[in-house]
């Protein structure tokens, strides 16, 4: 079956629904992305597929979370390659709105606020980002809600009704404070949907594979490889239960002239503060994660560890 295109939310949840009944599903899965896909958006939608019986991708470069309107104009726009992409993953349906049917009115004035956890790292960096893709986040939940349920009389309990499908949210690891912050939003807000995460997708190299590789140089691309090698460094050393040592692995990244780093630290993955031991010299104990921000000539790349032992 080939991947249906809509481009209205009234559009996306006659089919969605009609999906589910016509399958009898049980579940419905939300990929939402920002288009300019690669193999790290097919594992989302992967995962996706293997879930659920209907699945959604959203298509949708947010305007809200991008500060320079250089940057916006840049996000490259590739739809037909977007779309074979998930459809060779066997998404059911992709949802490309425009703007006018995100925003109806213009940018919204009541707008998800990150609070706290959205101030620091890539919100520091990038003030306001988080409440902008908070924003469209929180839109598309809903838009992807499942509007259909089993057949009244059919729940597994025997009681009358309507059951409400399952409904799930795939959001990749590689942003670990966006994923962090959903999962956040989802939880404070009530939102009815599981909010799962995906492995970093890597190249053969290292790299975390991410839309915005394709500005690097062949140079810049090379010289980025020490963000992974940093990370897996520390990988080896949690492993280990050696103490991690996260400033001789900064001198490392520091030592590549065409990397200027912005963060590098050993977090908390759920309240993403500090460790409040930042292991020097201690073994390295529990969970954790490791955070790197850094550009690479023009290009402005983040990755993340999650380190346990």
């Amino acid at each position: 079956m080939s991947i249906q295109l809509v481009t209205t939310v009234a559009g996306l949840r006659a089919e969605s629904a009609r999906l589910l009944r016509s399958r009898n599903g049980v579940s419905q899965g939300l990929v939402p992305t920002m288009g300019a896909l690669h193999e790290g958006h097919a594992a989302l939608a992967h995962t996706a597929v293997e879930q659920n019986d209907v699945v959604v991708a959203s298509i949708f470069v947010n305007p809200l979370q991008f500060g320079d309107a250089v940057d916006l104009d840049r996000y490259p726009r590739t739809l037909d390659a977007d779309l074979a992409l998930l459809e060779e993953q066997g998404v059911d349906l992709a949802f490309a709105p425009s703007v006018e049917e995100v925003y109806p009115g213009g940018e919204p004035l009541v707008r998800i606020t990150s609070g706290r956890l959205g101030e620091k790292w890539e919100g520091a960096s990038r003030p306001g980002h988080f409440d902008g893709a908070l924003t469209v986040v929180a839109k598309l939940l809903h838009y992807g809600m499942p509007a259909a349920g089993l057949p009244s009389g059919s729940l597994p309990d025997g009681s009358s009704g309507a059951a409400l499908p399952a409904y799930r949210a795939y959001f990749g690891q590689k942003d670990a404070q966006q994923l962090a912050l959903v999962r956040r939003m989802a939880a404070d807000l009530n939102f009815p949907v599981e909010i799962v995460g995906v492995p970093t997708v890597r190249s053969d190299d290292g790299l975390a594979l991410s839309s915005r590789n394709r500005f690097l140089s062949d140079e810049e691309r090379e010289a980025a490889l020490v963000l992974s090698r940093a990370l897996r460094l520390l990988e080896e050393r949690a492993n280990a239960h050696e103490p991690l040592d996260v400033e001789s692995a900064q001198a490392m990244i520091e030592s590549q002239p065409l990397v200027a780093l912005d963060y590098f630290d050993v977090v908390d993955p759920g309240s993403l503060e500090p460790l409040a031991e930042n292991c020097r010299e201690t073994p390295f104990r529990g969970e954790a994660l490791a955070l790197i921000a850094a550009k690479v000539g023009p290009v402005r790349l983040i990755d993340n560890m999650p380190l346990s032992s």
